[in-house]
């Protein structure tokens, strides 16, 4: 089969395109054929170097993917031949990526792609999606009527926070970078959009919080500044963090604790399959009555994963902002 491997971490570069075994499924995996993955940072920080974690040499990148069941290996009972699947969490922990025609997962990690639902828009959807719902859900608990903020409205996890937010039936801020971008957000339901080049952010939120503060601060950015985010988070407020593995800000504690507040910071891909596929339901459930969109920005054949790479570099750690969505390579 074609994928896309490394047998060293480095730039972009590294990464080559070529012939690799077939996977032969194992007890408890399943053989996808692949229609489409999606490009995440963490594909690009592993590929780097700069997040350790074992790799089974060569490796093949990715961790998102949706396709069709090609086989199942034995004690497998969810899904058969034929069936429709999207997941994420690969590549990841010592498991071989997705950027490749065939890829052998853990059933426990693969979820049926409802009728309506394009290929792509599940792959696009799978790991930012998965984050953004349990930063909401099991993180922060969010209920209807609550506020929330999110930094960046049309990123990858920003804009699953928006609309999974006003899904729940929360009243949602988010921060933009130009009109075309604000305009996207108000179309997926935000509240209040307010574009950090040009307007006061902490004015916005407290005038559009009465004063109060917002319940749930979602943090996408990978230098947190909590000395702005605090005083903007009501009293028992909760706050996620899910970037920035190198960051060592300032933190307010005084302020922190003498409002009652709750900090949240989780790993996605140390989330139980079980915690996982609480997430995948209610995504499903969105994609499929048109609840949840995906952005998607650039589509690209599997072979030009290093171009994609590069191009997710250049929006995540460089802030060209030459990208809005998802980046999508197809086999």
């Amino acid at each position: 089969m074609k994928a896309a491997y490394f047998e060293k971490t480095g730039t972009p570069d590294v990464i080559q395109f070529g012939e690799r075994p077939t996977p032969e499924p194992k007890s408890g995996e399943v053989l996808v054929k692949v229609v489409a993955v999606s490009v995440n940072p963490i594909d690009t920080y592993i590929r780097a170097g700069m997040v350790a974690m074992q790799l089974p040499m060569p490796y093949i990148v990715g961790c998102d993917l949706a396709g069709v069941v090609a086989a199942v290996g034995p004690s497998c009972s969810r899904f058969k031949v034929g069936d429709r699947v999207w997941g994420s969490n690969q590549g990841l922990l010592g498991r071989q990526g997705t950027f490749a025609e065939f890829a052998a997962v853990r059933e426990d990690f693969l979820y049926a792609t409802p009728p309506n639902v394009k290929d792509t828009d599940a792959a696009a959807a799978a790991l930012v999606g998965i984050t953004a719902h349990l930063g909401l859900f099991r993180c922060a608990k969010l209920q209807a009527g609550e506020t929330v903020f999110v930094n960046g409205g049309t990123g990858g996890v920003g804009s699953m926070v928006v609309q999974m937010a006003k899904a729940a039936g929360a009243r949602v801020m988010t921060t933009v970078g130009s009109a075309e971008k604000a305009a996207i957000c108000r179309d997926w339901g935000a509240d209040l959009v307010l574009n950090y080049k040009t307007d006061d952010v902490a004015d916005g939120i407290k005038k559009f919080s009465g004063g109060d503060g917002v319940d749930v601060w979602y943090e996408t950015q990978r230098e947190p500044d909590f000395l702005k985010a605090v005083p903007l988070i009501r009293r028992r407020g909760r706050m996620i963090i899910m970037a920035g593995r190198q960051a060592q800000p300032i933190f307010p504690v005084g302020q922190f604790y003498t409002k009652d507040l709750s900090l949240f910071g989780f790993a996605m891909f140390l989330a139980t399959p079980d915690e996982q596929r609480a997430c995948a339901d209610d995504i499903n459930r969105w994609l499929a009555d048109g609840r949840l969109r995906v952005p998607i920005g650039r589509t690209l054949p599997l072979a030009e994963a290093a171009a994609a790479h590069r191009l997710q570099e250049d929006n995540t750690i460089q802030k060209a902002g030459t990208l809005t969505g998802k980046i999508l390579l197809l086999p």
